[in-house]
């Protein structure tokens, strides 16, 4: 039988990575023809976006069962605590580097999408 809350959460998330794959590419876009501070915006947009992600996801966290929940609600609280702290500092940097390892190829997942994966697997 399907998980139907987890598919939820799956769903939800994919939308929200897509936004900010999105906003990833338009900054990319605007910083080559906008400049600088055309960039900041699209990032901030991204900081914004994954700073609420927790609290926007927590009526779907709620209905999943078991450690699975808490595990979720605590990687989308990482993800909103580090966004919220870039936006706080106003770092571009900090920004761009938002779920990203250290150790991250380019167009591998991020981390959120990396987090998709893995609830995938446990449908």
């Amino acid at each position: 039988m399907e998980n139907q809350p987890l598919v939820d959460m799956i769903e939800f998330l994919e939308e929200k990575a897509a936004t900010v794959r999105r906003l990833e590419e338009e900054g990319d876009a605007a910083l080559q023809s906008e400049g600088q501070l055309a960039f900041q915006v699209k990032l901030e947009d991204k900081a914004e976006l994954l700073s609420l992600l927790g609290e926007k996801a927590w009526k779907l966290t709620e209905k999943i069962d078991g450690e699975l929940k808490n595990q979720i609600a605590q990687r989308l609280e990482q993800f909103s605590m580090s966004a919220s702290a870039a936006l706080r500092i106003g770092s571009v940097f900090f920004m761009t580097a938002l779920l990203y390892p250290e150790d991250h190829k380019p167009g591998g997942p991020n981390d959120l999408e990396t987090l998709i994966i893995e609830l995938k697997g446990k449908l």
